[in-house]
């Protein structure tokens, strides 16, 4: 009677179409303790400053400021000298090769320093030409961060980019490009940190997944005392 029971209010949440929990499914984490093992990973930085300056993206300073999570290093900076002194930055860092959707979302947090001279930007770029890192197949802009130069978050501020465009799955990256307009009186240093790429799967499609499995355990463990 337990089991009848049991399995009839199943039967019932799905027939009344009542939503059951969906859990999303992690595509990309990356937390940058040590980004010198993010090209193993498939990531790819691209400086295409002009003129190039003395760096491009680094190990987060934590004398600057400490990590969002972890370590107080464990993020990934950039800074004004992407570019050579009265150049533009256009530093880009692009994520391995990822199978994304409409119900695809990228989480991140980024800040620069106190008191930081203006002209940072944080741009988010969609690729979805495969496994391609030219930044010329990067035609989407999902987000700025700082496009007005409004001032950029000084305290480490989390963003959520859905990615609600897309038709169907789709083999691409997402990008980071950092850009300052003439270094000699714009930019000064930003970092990134806690990166989550996921996709949650719809309502109904969990429901029916959490229903269908609910009742083939119920079974199983109901019948294990039945001997044939």
């Amino acid at each position: 009677m337990l089991r009848l029971r049991t399995l009839g209010s199943l039967a019932l949440l799905l027939a009344a179409g009542l939503p059951l929990q969906a859990t999303g499914v992690i595509l990309l984490s990356e937390n940058f303790d040590n980004i010198t093992t993010l090209a193993g990973s498939g990531w790819v930085q691209t400086n295409n400053s002009s003129p190039v300056g003395t760096t491009s993206w680094f190990q987060g300073n934590p004398d600057v400021f400490a990590a969002q999570a972890g370590a107080a290093d464990g993020y990934v900076a950039a800074n004004f000298d992407n570019a050579a002194f009265a150049g533009n930055v256009s530093n880009w860092l692009i994520t391995p090769v990822l199978t994304l959707d409409q119900l695809t979302s990228l989480a991140f947090y980024t800040r620069t320093e106190p008191q930081a001279f203006a002209g940072d930007n944080l741009e988010v770029w969609l690729s979805t030409n495969g496994a391609s890192s030219s930044v010329a197949d990067f035609t989407t802009l999902l987000l700025s961060v700082d496009p007005l130069s409004a001032g950029y978050p000084q305290d480490w501020t989390q963003f959520t980019v859905p990615l609600s465009g897309l038709s169907g799955p789709t083999t691409g990256r997402l990008a980071f490009h950092y850009t300052v307009t003439d270094t000699s009186v714009n930019g000064d240093y930003i970092g990134i940190d806690t990166v989550e790429v996921s996709s949650t799967p719809e309502p109904a499609t969990g429901g029916l997944l959490a229903v269908g499995m609910a009742v083939a355990f119920l079974s199983r463990k109901f019948s294990r005392g039945k001997r044939v």
